[in-house]
């Protein structure tokens, strides 16, 4: 199974705040749609709530402690391993947030699909720095503001280095 994290990134690495996003690009929410759509998608409780209702054409993961959580239409794990687990029959899986999960994701995933918003907020989750040690980058796509997107922002794919040993 190929695992990737899927993320809009502030300058400042800045993910959210009191558990929402912050801005508004609906070329964003389309490519996070185009990108996801028909294939597993694994979240903590927190992003869940936020979302409100499980995603059509995607079965959710969402990854919480409380054994007794279980929202309708939802497979639960206890774990980023347990839900890694619940998904290896899938070709494709991405991790969708939040700030914790992100966290654990990032040193086993493969790819990151990051939607770079090119300019600062001021949030409370924020995404790991990414180690250009580790991550090639593969793919950029710049955009500038239109009618619709109010920041200028591109997307951008890593591809995780695979390290030779001699």
């Amino acid at each position: 199974m190929t695992l990737s994290i899927i993320v809009a990134i502030a300058k400042n690495n800045v993910i959210g705040k009191d558990n929402s996003l912050i801005w508004h690009l609906p070329a964003d929410l389309k490519y996070f749609k185009a990108l996801t759509m028909g294939h597993p998608i694994v979240m903590g409780r927190k992003t869940f709530e936020s979302i409100g209702k499980p995603l059509p054409g995607r079965t959710s993961v969402i990854i919480t402690r409380n054994s007794a959580y279980k929202p309708e239409g939802c497979l639960i794990a206890h774990s980023l391993t347990e839900a890694v687990e619940m998904l290896k029959s899938y070709e494709k899986a991405f991790i969708i947030g939040g700030e914790q999960i992100y966290r654990q994701a990032i040193d086993i995933v493969d790819f990151l699909y990051i939607t770079e918003v090119h300019r600062a907020f001021d949030g409370d989750a924020f995404f790991p720095v990414i180690n250009p040690d580790i991550w090639e980058k593969t793919f950029r796509s710049d955009h500038e503001p239109d009618d619709k997107n109010a920041y200028p922002y591109s997307f951008v794919v890593y591809k995780r280095k695979t390290i030779s040993i001699p």
